[in-house]
């Protein structure tokens, strides 16, 4: 699957199978987030890869009692270290994040990114240090569900050419 296609069938999966991923397909996923780009190259991220089922039902409570992680073969938790850029520490996480969706939709599995949630209490569970910001968690598996695309809005709509006056025009 070439990236354009990833990125035309990537949903937002709430319904996962019972399937564990394969170490190697994670770590393909791993690599991906690696490799993204970050601020002056300080890649400000870590991330916590939760397997064990009672540990992924606690997290799920602590992201506003959102089940479905629970239900995943792995919950992604994405850390951003103010240290490393106290700029870009929450912005370049998420980038990573997304280059880590791309690839598990290339190898067949699905996403959900999950921005609601108890910070405090997903430290806690994780053991995260007090200075570090937990920035956003994605759940990771097999889907047991297709979604519809979402409408999307026209390019037109939300691209302008040269300044906001002149909207891209139509095709």
């Amino acid at each position: 699957m070439d990236v354009f296609e990833a990125i035309e069938t990537r949903r937002s999966i709430r319904k996962y199978l019972k399937e564990h991923i394969p170490d190697n397909k994670l770590e393909m996923i791993f690599e991906a987030a690696r490799l993204a780009p970050s601020a002056a190259n300080r890649q400000p991220w870590r991330f916590v890869v939760v397997q064990e089922a009672n540990r992924r039902k606690t997290l799920a409570a602590a992201a506003n009692s959102q089940t479905f992680l629970g239900d995943a073969a792995a919950v992604i938790v994405a850390v951003g270290d103010p240290e490393a850029s106290a700029r870009w520490h929450e912005k370049d996480p998420m980038i990573a994040l997304e280059h880590m969706a791309l690839a598990a939709v290339a190898l067949g599995y699905g996403t959900c990114w999950i921005g609601a949630f108890d910070e405090e209490e997903v430290k806690r569970l994780l053991k995260i240090p007090a200075k570090m910001r937990v920035i956003a968690l994605m759940p990771i598996g097999l889907p047991d569900e297709t979604p519809a695309p979402r409408p999307r809005k026209k390019l037109s709509e939300i691209f302008f050419k040269e300044d906001w006056q002149t909207l891209w025009p139509t095709r």
